[in-house]
């Protein structure tokens, strides 16, 4: 959730260290810190995005060249500028950053206040760094020791950062549950999040494990773990291209990674499909390939946006592998006691590769017996850590908060999936399997093509900004993309959205549809197109407003609809990487034309690694 980002070095660190909560901001933005060592421990904090930050600090002394920033998403305690990050200790002589829930943090603050600790903020942060001074003070040991054995006392999930003006250059981070990457520079360090502040620096990083610290001084690192066993770090090379950060002459990073779908989706394929060669390798299934071929089922766990995607695997595997699959929520799957088998494969999807809840699946799946398979976006992150194989979707960072390149991206990972399961099992002629090989590589010209509508779905928006209320339909393949349409508008307009199987409108939803109602149909045309075009006949006779999605050349939803898209003819099964391309749009300029960030949504952040 919260973006944490450190520096020791010869540098001054504070236009380090802002210019990393700049980039760590789609991490939370409720409010934002920074603490420097200079002459004593500054800490200088301020409710609201890091440009507040940055004009409360201007008149301040920001010199020094170890420092600390972070950038909130609440938790513990409402935003505002007590509660905002980084937290001092009762001496002030030690100050923390954290990402994560501290679970126990009550019983601790109680015993800490027996104890005369006086709590100036809501947060479970304050009391881990109380407890840490406090353990340094009674035990009489140094930082790292103090932190180290606070961490054997605490339960739940943190990425931390801690300071100490006793000891001036020293960093101490440590890791459960939520990411830590350092970066190592030329008589430098940089410690935060994820890569997107390091990049610029150095490309040389370390990513911490679960239950591991880094002690950070002058010249050298050293990586322990809670229970005092040295290990050895290993380095590798960040693939991130500073560029990647930048917006590009784009007025959001939302609509610059629509726009970059064409590209991600072919970098997803690159060097794994050649249909002149009637050739598809997955490298990351690997010697698991007969797991999935000889899989009882499949179970797909996700959250949001890679729930939706997970739909539209299911839907694949289940028509071309011929496997049973069920989705599950991430968030719900460890809580209902599932029943999971050794021979069962489960797929965690997560874009971040830290979603908590996903995380949490993993271990339980884990733990009972079954092989795990991730596709995720970020090299280095938890999920490819802990599954026994994956597929990365290489679509490149993505830093609007709301997911648009990483759906298709996942989509198309699963598509290559199901299909490689497919011709493994013999479950797909040799005549199918060449056309959807080809067909897939003309879906980045054919979103190409869908972006071309641009203009036209501007206009739309103007005419649809002011609703408050929209309905999304759609069948068999549209039915995941109707709830990822409904999900975006929600996500950045703040207006109200349900996706639904278009034949269960009957069943309630067909009681809220007026002439003020606005119904975005997925009507392509596919093997429910005459099903979907009587649910749109229905929707007309109780006069709801139509927005439908149609294949090109389609004159017969023309005639009943009020406003149509059309995209290019499409597979029915390649139909959800096409068709949620205009949604996206839509959702986009319908945002932006009501004022609203659409970069950084309010209540939401990027990567949600609390549960």
């Amino acid at each position: 959730m919260c973006g944490i980002v450190a520096y020791l070095g010869t540098k001054e660190a504070y236009p380090i260290v802002m210019k990393g909560l700049q980039r760590l901001e789609y991490r939370g933005y409720d409010s934002a810190g920074i603490a420097l060592i200079n002459n004593g421990l500054h800490v200088y904090k301020k409710a609201g995005k890091v440009s507040d930050l940055a004009e409360f600090t201007k008149d301040k002394d920001v010199a020094g060249s170890v420092g600390m920033g972070h950038t909130r998403w609440a938790t513990h305690g409402e935003p505002n500028d007590r509660n905002a990050h980084p937290h001092y200790s009762e001496s002030k002589n030690f100050a923390i950053i954290h990402n994560g829930i501290i679970e126990n943090y009550a019983s601790i603050k109680a015993e800490l206040i027996n104890r005369g600790h006086h709590f100036s903020s809501d947060t479970d942060t304050e009391v881990l760094i109380h407890l840490i001074e406090d353990i340094s003070n009674n035990l009489n040991v140094d930082l790292q020791e103090a932190v180290r054995l606070a961490l054997g006392e605490v339960v739940g999930a943190y990425a931390i950062v801690i300071m100490s003006r006793l000891e001036p250059r020293k960093l101490i981070a440590a890791r459960k549950g939520s990411p830590i990457v350092i970066g190592i520079g030329q008589d430098e360090y940089f410690v935060a999040s994820d890569a997107t502040p390091i990049v610029e620096y150095t490309k040389n990083v370390v990513y911490l494990n679960d239950g591991e610290m880094a002690i950070i001084g002058n010249g050298d690192f050293t990586v322990k773990t809670i229970d005092n066993q040295i290990k050895v770090p290993y380095v590798q090379e960040l693939e991130m291209q500073l560029e990647m950060l930048e917006k590009g002459g784009y007025e959001h990073f939302m609509l610059k990674e629509i726009y970059e779908q064409p590209r991600s989706i072919w970098d997803s394929m690159r060097g794994r499909i050649d249909a002149r060669s009637r050739r598809l390798r997955l490298g990351g299934v690997g010697d698991f390939e007969n797991k999935f071929v000889n899989a009882k089922r499949i179970i797909i766990v996700g959250c949001g946006t890679s729930w939706h995607a997970g739909l539209v695997g299911e839907y694949l595997i289940e028509d071309l592998a011929r496997i049973p699959v069920e989705v599950e929520y991430a968030s719900e799957f460890r809580y209902r006691n599932p029943i999971i088998n050794e021979e069962d494969v489960v797929i965690a999807i997560s874009q971040s590769g830290e979603t908590a809840d996903t995380l949490a699946a993993i271990e339980l799946a884990k733990s009972k017996g079954a092989t795990i398979f991730g596709v995720c976006n970020v090299v280095g992150s938890s999920i490819p850590r802990a599954t026994h194989a994956g597929a990365y979707t290489h679509a490149g960072p993505e830093i609007g908060v709301a997911s648009t390149k990483a759906f298709t991206a996942q989509v198309t990972v699963l598509t290559l999936l199901a299909l490689q399961i497919a011709w493994k099992k013999g479950t797909i002629t040799d005549s199918r399997f060449q056309t959807l090989l080809s067909e897939l590589e003309s879906i980045p010209e054919k979103v190409t093509r869908a972006l071309d509508a641009n203009d036209e779905i501007r206009q739309l928006a103007a005419k649809f900004k002011d609703a408050r209320n929209f309905l999304y339909l759609g069948r068999g393949y549209g039915f995941p993309v109707a709830l990822e349409g409904a999900l975006k508008l929600k996500e950045i307009s703040y207006i109200h959205a349900e996706g639904y199987p278009a034949a269960e409108m009957k069943h309630g939803p067909i009681a809220l549809i007026d002439e003020e109602m606005p119904v975005v149909v997925i009507a392509t045309k596919n093997s429910s197109y005459e099903k979907v075009v009587s649910n749109i006949q229905e929707v007309k006779a109780r006069k709801g407003i139509i927005i439908a999605i149609v294949t090109e050349g389609d004159e017969e939803v023309r005639k009943i609809a009020d406003h149509v898209l059309e995209i290019p003819e499409t597979d029915e099964l390649l139909i959800p990487l096409v068709s949620v391309v205009p949604l996206q749009l839509l959702s986009y300029h319908i945002a932006v034309m009501r004022g609203c960030n659409v970069d950084q949504p309010r209540n939401l952040a990027k990567s949600v690694t609390v549960e």
